[in-house]
């Protein structure tokens, strides 16, 4: 599973893809994370702040409270955030 709830908190394990034509959810990746198109570049950090501004609008939380556990320079990264209403509605109505 790409997620795992604790508590209140979410633990979402992603596969970045850059340089799309525009930033949104896709499909499962391998059995463990979730790819998510971004569509800024990976230079100088500019992918990994537009997943995170992704991410926040997505589910409804502030973007200072996501924290990249793992995966700065990496495909595969490790995001934490606070559980929210919308994160609870987006697995519900995508069937996982």
């Amino acid at each position: 599973m790409f997620y795992k709830i604790n508590n209140e908190t979410v633990i979402f394990r992603i596969k970045g893809q850059p340089k799309a034509s525009k930033s949104e959810f896709c499909e499962i990746y391998g059995e463990n994370a979730i790819k998510i198109r971004i569509k800024a570049p990976a230079v100088e950090g500019a992918a990994n702040e537009e997943l995170l501004k992704f991410v926040s609008k997505s589910f409804k939380i502030p973007k200072s409270s996501i924290i990249l556990k793992s995966g700065d320079t990496s495909k595969i990264k490790v995001i934490e955030f606070p559980l929210s209403e919308k994160f609870n509605e987006w697995i519900k109505i995508n069937g996982y």
